[in-house]
């Protein structure tokens, strides 16, 4: 299994988490689209060559976002994360995966 965290502004979050609990993440024994969130400021300056959703090149954006936590089982990461850079708004989302051991 695996933990996903992705970074989302807020006006894209209900879209992007629909898009992975389809995709099949958040799903924990007898239960289905469980995530946890919080709210906070992410920033970022967009370069040359660069498309950005928010913001202009060679400028710093503070944004606000949510930061999105959901298990994937093992199964299903390849399409999760397919889904979620179909689903996001940003050139290039903010993520990662960690595997979660289970003892």
């Amino acid at each position: 299994m695996y933990k996903l965290t992705v970074f989302v502004p807020e006006e894209a979050l209900d879209q992007v988490k629909s898009a992975l609990f389809a995709a099949g993440a958040g799903e924990i024994g007898n239960y289905e689209q469980c995530c946890w969130q919080v709210q906070g400021i992410g920033q970022f300056m967009p370069l040359a060559g660069s498309n950005p959703h928010i913001g202009i090149q060679d400028s710093l954006q503070k944004v606000s976002e949510w930061r999105v936590e959901m298990v994937v089982a093992k199964a299903n990461i390849a399409e999760v994360i397919s889904a979620l850079k179909q689903a996001h708004p940003y050139e290039t989302p903010a993520y990662d995966v960690i595997e979660v051991l289970d003892f």
